[in-house]
């Protein structure tokens, strides 16, 4: 099919935002998660994103995973508390709290005990890196809520729209697991039966599985009939040099995001990030010459998308140069055991992410 010039998406009025700003928003809160332990700078990025979403999440099936996600990331906290009340902390604290009955194990398991002395110290450790993780499952769950994921396939540049597929349909299991669940919960209710309790759960399990290998087989049939795959030609040497910069380009955007989010970003990270972003942008951009397909009514990136995404990377940079300023209170100490105070400059940049709570549009409700 040639290429046509398509009419794009109004950039005013009620309409969905760009799932790629949902993102850029999403992966700025979870950059800054990702460079704290302080319990009040990562909660209130919890309440942050659970705000933005209450405000702007649609009433699509899919728009009512990040429960599940927020529910996740509770039960990864309990499993981090649990595993270091029966395997010990690397932390070794002076405050025991309890002591319980230790198991022997033999001379080849050194380094590894069960039971033993539980300290305040190791508590608050896994305390606060499970808080962590769990903020970080809380901010993928909002992107999850708020953008499509068919929408964010249709927006992929022609380079990636293969291998994007794949990341797409695995977004796409999680929200759609959530609606087979409600779905089938709600036929139990309906019908009289009980709902709850692990029986209940049990019964809809193969239901929901055969409803996800049904989509899988929708979608791959859809696919083929639509023509998917198909690439022009273009000579070999072009092709070489798209996948050599746009693989260069991804090595160096993870080794920068690496040295950024790490302790010892140093002055290495921002130089090696544009020189990858550079990189990867002209390699897509020549991949996108072996694409023939064409798109119907494409999403805008108007004035709140740049809105939306900047304020989630204004979160990330705010965060990473407050990191560096106050380092004890992004880092609170176990060892002795202190209370975790709150910067008010880390602070000021975490609210910054309510930004999408004004500046998105509201999205269009279906018809009931």
């Amino acid at each position: 099919m040639p290429r046509t010039r398509t009419a794009t998406r109004p950039a005013v009025g009620p309409r969905h935002l760009h799932p790629g700003a949902w993102w850029l928003w999403a992966l700025g809160l979870a950059a800054a998660a990702s460079r704290t332990t302080n319990p009040l700078l990562l909660l209130l990025i919890a309440a942050v994103a659970g705000y933005v979403v209450a405000a702007r999440r649609g009433d699509e099936p899919w728009a009512r995973s990040y429960g599940v996600f927020l529910r996740l990331g509770l039960v990864v906290l309990g499993i981090r508390l649990v595993f270091t009340v029966l395997l010990g902390s690397p932390v070794q604290g002076t405050h025991v709290l309890v002591t319980l009955p230790q198991l022997p194990l033999p001379a080849w398991a050194q380094g590894v005990r069960i039971g033993g002395a539980i300290t305040l110290e190791g508590l608050l450790f896994a305390l606060y890196e499970g808080l962590k993780l769990a903020v970080l499952l809380v901010c993928v769950g909002a992107a999850n809520a708020l953008a499509s994921p068919t929408r964010l396939l249709r927006s992929l540049p022609g380079a990636l729209y293969e291998a994007g597929l794949a990341a797409v349909v695995a977004m796409t299991f999680a929200p759609n697991l959530v609606a087979d669940v409600r779905r089938l919960r709600a036929a139990r209710r309906l019908r009289g039966r009980d709902d709850r309790g692990v029986a209940a759960v049990l019964s809809v399990g193969l239901p929901v599985l055969e409803g996800a290998l049904e989509r899988s087989v929708a979608l791959a049939a859809a696919m083929d009939t639509r023509g998917f795959g198909r690439t022009a030609d273009v000579p070999r040497r072009v092709a070489r040099a798209t996948a050599a910069l746009t693989l260069l380009g991804l090595l160096g955007v993870c080794a920068a995001l690496y040295g950024l989010l790490g302790a010892a970003g140093g002055a290495w990270a921002l130089p090696v990030l544009l020189l990858g972003l550079g990189s990867a942008g002209a390699g897509l951009l020549l991949g996108g010459r072996r694409t023939v397909r064409t798109r119907y009514r494409p999403d805008p990136w108007a004035l709140r998308e740049w809105l939306v995404a900047g304020s989630g990377v204004a979160v990330a940079a705010l965060t990473v140069w407050c990191a560096g300023r106050y380092p004890e209170a992004f880092a609170p100490s176990v060892v002795p055991p202190a209370a975790p105070g709150l910067p008010l400059p880390a602070a000021a940049a975490v609210l910054l992410g309510l930004l999408p709570a004004v500046a998105a549009p509201t999205p269009p409700r279906r018809a009931s």
